[in-house]
């Protein structure tokens, strides 16, 4: 699980990191918020830790541009501001968690990996699903609406890698990373071949697409669940 931590106290940003690595998270700890942004804005991470008074950018500002562009990362506000008014505007930028300092680690790791859970598991760890969009994680078989895609296995692993990362915008570079295990230059258009076949497979025979492009950012996968 990849965790970005922003938090400008050094003491602070230590204590969070280390404990988080010694529980074998990645942690990528920052403690300016603009640089905080960039990440998030070009790596997938399962959650992040957002202190709120950063220097560089604040993390209200911060979460209302991710949410701005429609980045659904989950955020967690780790903060030294306890007013309730502070709280109920974390939430309604878009934050799905706020802990206030003083605080215990092990809440805050509870509190982590509650968040950071990026899809609806079912029957254990072996089914995947993302609205109608069921994946046999044992089998290696896909099925929307009870029907099963014939998917060649680098389709397969897009689609997954989009789906455990439900409706967060990932870059070409960061799916190329993920499915072929190498970065390509700039040009190559193999992510969006691979995702023109599966918007017909995943998409073309039902009402609903799910799989969406974010123009000049990349592409996600998110399904209306209403």
């Amino acid at each position: 699980m990849r965790i970005l931590l922003a938090e400008d106290e050094a003491k602070t940003r230590r204590y969070v990191a280390q404990g988080l690595r010694e529980l074998g998270f990645t942690v990528d700890a920052v403690e300016d918020g603009q640089v905080a942004l960039g990440l998030l804005r070009d790596h997938a991470f399962d959650a992040a830790v957002l202190d709120i008074m950063l220097p560089g950018l604040d993390g209200w500002t911060l979460v209302k541009t991710l949410r701005g562009e429609k980045n659904r990362t989950p955020i967690l506000f780790l903060t030294a501001r306890d007013q309730v008014e502070d709280r109920v505007r974390g939430f309604e930028l878009g934050a799905n968690d706020y802990l206030v300092k003083p605080f215990a680690f092990a809440e805050l790791v509870a509190r982590v990996r509650n968040i950071a859970r990026p899809a609806e598991a079912v029957a254990g760890d072996s089914t995947l699903c993302v609205g109608d969009l069921v994946f046999d994680l044992l089998r290696h078989r896909v099925e929307r609406a009870g029907q099963v895609l014939q998917l060649t296995p680098k389709e397969y692993a897009l689609l997954l890698l989009l789906a455990r990362h439900r409706g967060r915008v990932l870059s070409r570079t960061l799916i190329a990373e993920g499915v072929w295990g190498v970065c390509f230059e700039t040009q190559t258009n193999v992510v969006d071949v691979v995702i023109r076949r599966l918007r017909a497979k995943v998409d073309a025979p039902y009402a609903s697409p799910m799989l969406q492009t974010v123009r000049g950012v990349g592409y996600l996968l998110d399904a209306d669940d209403e």
